[in-house]
């Protein structure tokens, strides 16, 4: 059984930094895309990166490019290490898989399996 689980979500005062992880167990499937979106009050669930698991490959929204960056490690854990927070970047933050070779794009359709989120908070 898939599993995704995050942590490292709180509350951050904007300009600060912020590191989330993703832990995933029970991939029986060696070629995967692992995401990031995100959901903000009032809002759609929108994505906010994707790394290739086997390639390293990684892509983000124009809204954090330059300041968020995903990595993965042996341990089957993939973090997003967030830096110069704004305000607007407050939201529930997922992470999601995506089977399958290549790197998947940026559509939630595309995501089988979805961690329970977990909730940043920029103060300004």
């Amino acid at each position: 059984q898939v599993q995704l689980v995050e942590s490292g979500g709180g509350l951050v005062q904007a300009g600060n930094s912020l590191r989330l992880s993703c832990a995933t167990s029970g991939f029986a499937f060696t070629k995967y895309t692992m995401a990031w979106f995100r959901r903000a009050p009032g809002k759609e669930r929108e994505f906010v990166g994707a790394i290739s698991w086997t390639s390293g490959a990684s892509y983000y929204a124009d809204s954090v490019k330059g300041r968020f960056t995903i990595s993965k490690d042996n341990k089957k854990t993939v973090d997003l290490q967030m830096n110069s927070l704004k305000p607007e970047d407050t939201a529930v933050y997922y992470c999601a898989a995506s089977p399958g070779p290549g790197l998947a794009g940026r559509s939630l359709d595309e995501y089988d399996y979805w961690g329970q989120g977990t909730q940043v908070t920029v103060s300004s």
